[in-house]
């Protein structure tokens, strides 16, 4: 046991140890469930948050992985106890899990608050799972560690390798386009997703469970081992050790997520190559942690940061699989060099830097270094300008070159329903220059800022043989996709931001080396536009929506609510035990 806490000072022991009625309760309640004194007594309890569910394929192994951090937790002398939470399975949960994110923050944070426990092991992996479990134990306060998912194993069909989502993408504008038979599309579908474990490319899961790595949240490599590998296992319980200590030496997280944590999150996520939704959930991630994080910090970090992950989409060849086998997480730490801050730790108590001279890369054709990238900035850029001028996003590496520099016409879809009319008419008529436009799909207006902003290329040019054009939406997209889509703009066009008052005909103009998005419309004629806009009907009237539309912040803030933001001041006390 390492120095710190006595157990008399435990928060756990303000339920278990006092000599009165409402002790003598919780004790023999827990006798009630088979437990004897000598399980609890002097020894710290440890909540294992679980996101496990039948709905759930990123997670199904964590009913198994539960028992093996209990294991550990045991072993080090702590006492367990499993709790459920909201699961937000990314495949199956509608209309969009980033609605129900902010839930989970408040489940995660309330179910650590009102039991009687002094630590936690998180356990997540599929997108939205890690910042809401994240940003909700931050909040509450108490030591934690993270355990990611882990990566599935890579897909394979026809002797071709696959990646999830990205190749799903790809494909399906081939079968539109008519390149592929049904048959091939069905071996395809067979073949994509051959393990228990999240998306195995560089998408969203990888990215944030990168991201709480490089902040410090997790065991050293822990993000990088596959799902399936028996690696897994053994780090499982190696959570469950250290989250004992870690309560003893009282390591909360404010010690852990400082402005160089923060930092080296960004830096270590523009280098694997992350999704687009990085930027959203770091940003509230960190505002939660007191850490005033802007668009503008990461568009600068991002500036310096070359892509050294040649991890889909970004990159071309591979996947998380061989990311791990080339020296995983800690290999690309390596390779970044003094660009991370060796002032941050980690859950272990030690810097992030530490050990990192001893670290092989085994592949560097997977994890390139600073000399030879995949992209020679970082993987992200915030563009501002008079159609976003609270910012918006795209993904450089991830589109091709010809469309950093662009400027065509608007066509206009105010809703999906008129974009697909839009992109499954082969005659419609656009042209490679035309910028498709889809708004009202941002948090407010989605609701909830769905993965609408991969707009799928329209069957009039995909019969061409084109595969990218410029498109813009106030959505988000998956980080397993690809294309020249500029997402996230902000104010959002529901509640009137400037994507609102675009109409089609409208000259857009990208430039991505200036950073900047504009509609050639002159002030005069945008300002009349204004003035005519009439706001939409709200989408809720009652329940857990109409409180999201009423205190959402908008893209450029993290999508948090504005009332559990540090900056709305104050603090939840501690629940009255007796």
């Amino acid at each position: 046991m390492a120095a710190g806490k006595t157990y008399e000072q435990l928060r756990s022991a303000r339920w278990m140890l006092p000599d009165d009625q409402r002790s003598f309760g919780h004790r023999s309640r827990t006798m009630q469930m088979g437990y004897a004194p000598e399980d609890w007594q002097g020894k710290p309890i440890i909540a294992v948050i679980n996101t496990w569910s039948d709905a759930q394929p990123c997670h199904m192994h964590f009913r198994e992985r539960a028992e093996w951090v209990k294991r550990g937790i045991l072993q080090s002398g702590g006492f367990p106890m499993e709790l459920p939470a909201l699961s937000l399975s990314e495949n199956f949960v509608k209309p969009t899990t980033m609605l129900y994110r902010n839930m989970l923050a408040m489940e995660t944070e309330e179910l650590l608050r009102s039991h009687p426990v002094d630590g936690a092991v998180l356990m997540g992996g599929c997108d939205k799972t890690t910042p809401g479990l994240v940003m909700g134990a931050v909040s509450m306060g108490i030591p934690f560690i993270y355990l990611p998912a882990g990566p599935m194993l890579r897909g394979n069909y026809a002797g071709k390798t696959l990646g999830s989502g990205t190749d799903g993408f790809k494909y399906w504008d081939e079968r539109r386009a008519g390149t592929i038979s049904k048959e091939e599309w069905q071996g395809i579908e067979g073949g994509i997703a051959r393990s228990y474990g999240h998306c195995m490319t560089m998408g969203t899961a990888s990215t944030m469970t990168a991201i709480a790595e490089a902040m410090g949240l997790t065991l050293p490599g822990a993000s990088s081992i596959p799902a399936a590998d028996a690696n897994h296992q053994r780090m499982s319980a190696a959570c469950g050790r250290r989250i004992v200590d870690m309560v003893w030496e009282d390591l909360t997280p404010d010690r852990i997520i400082t402005r160089a944590a923060v930092d080296n999150s960004v830096t270590v996520a523009m280098a694997t190559g992350c999704s687009t939704n990085a930027i959203i959930h770091l940003i509230a991630m960190a505002r939660r942690a007191g850490v005033p994080l802007e668009l503008d910090d990461l568009d600068r970090i991002g500036r310096t940061t070359p892509v050294l992950a040649n991890i889909r989409p970004s990159g071309s060849t591979y996947l998380m699989e061989d990311f791990f086998y080339a020296g995983g997480l800690r290999a690309l730490m390596k390779q970044l060099g003094d660009k991370l801050d060796s002032t941050a730790i980690t859950v272990t108590g030690k810097p992030l830097t530490d050990g990192l001279d001893q670290v092989k890369i085994y592949n560097d054709d997977v994890i390139r270094p600073l000399s030879n990238p995949v992209y020679h900035e970082g993987s992200l850029a915030v563009l501002k300008g008079n159609l976003c001028p609270d910012g918006a996003v795209i993904k450089p590496a991830a589109c091709d070159p010809k469309f950093h520099r662009h400027c065509g016409p608007a066509l206009v879809a105010d809703n999906y329903a008129d974009m697909k009319k839009i992109i499954d008419d082969p005659d419609y008529p656009l042209t490679p220059d035309t910028v498709l436009v889809l708004r009202n799909a941002g948090p407010q207006g989605g609701p909830g800022m769905p993965e609408w902003g991969m707009i799928p290329m329209p069957k009039a040019l995909l019969k061409l043989g084109l595969r990218d054009m410029v498109r813009i939406s106030d959505a988000r997209m998956s980080g397993t996709s690809f294309g020249a889509c500029v997402l996230h703009v902000a104010p959002e066009s529901y509640i009137g931001g400037p994507l609102a008052l675009l109409r089609t005909g409208d000259m857009v103009e990208l430039d991505i080396p200036t950073r900047s998005l504009n509609m050639l419309v002159s002030e005069e004629e945008i300002a009349a536009r204004r003035a005519a806009w009439v706001a939409p009907t709200r989408h809720y009237e009652r329940g857990y929506g109409f409180m999201f539309s009423s205190h959402i912040e908008q893209a450029d803030k993290g999508c948090d609510f504005d009332f559990l933001t540090t900056e709305f001041g104050g603090k939840t006390p501690e629940p009255a035990i007796n």
